[in-house]
């Protein structure tokens, strides 16, 4: 299902394409899932900011702008991604 790369993935697994497909929805949402976190435009009591959530959808902090929201993310040794 998975291969190791040599390059310096240290421990990261990359899936084939044949294994990505074959996993259910709730494989592929929990995919990464300690290692990714994706921001998003929120509303805070009533104030523009970015919410932060884990692979899943599970929302696991906020900040007032994106350089925070990412600069958490890597501090807690993830990934992070915006979402459009």
């Amino acid at each position: 299902m998975t291969e190791h790369d040599g390059d310096g993935a240290q421990g990261r697994a990359i899936y084939t394409v044949a294994a990505l497909r074959s996993l259910s929805t709730r494989d592929f949402a929990q995919l990464g899932m300690e290692q990714v976190a994706y921001v998003r435009p929120a509303t805070m009591n009533g104030k523009r900011g970015f919410s932060i959530h884990a692979a899943d959808g599970t929302p696991i902090g906020a900040a007032p702008n994106t350089e925070l929201a990412a600069a958490a993310i890597v501090q807690h040794e993830m990934v992070p991604l915006a979402l459009h």
